[in-house]
């Protein structure tokens, strides 16, 4: 249990591969997920995550999956 409790540290949408931020035409941020094509934010969590590489380091030196 203490893995997962590690693990979910990391998991959000803002250390994922797929998360794309730009700004808008009002100069607003805008936060995306480039696989599935909608707005989210960079707190959220989602079952389809893909941590980015350097996060993918981060949890291997602390021996997570």
């Amino acid at each position: 249990m203490q893995e997962e409790a590690s693990k979910s540290r990391f998991h959000c949408c803002a250390t994922c591969k797929n998360f794309v931020s730009q700004r808008n035409d009002e100069n607003d941020m805008v936060y995306l997920c480039s696989r599935l094509g909608y707005e989210t934010k960079p707190s959220y969590q989602f079952n389809c995550w893909e941590p980015k590489e350097n996060i993918k380091r981060l949890m291997d030196q602390e021996g997570l999956k």
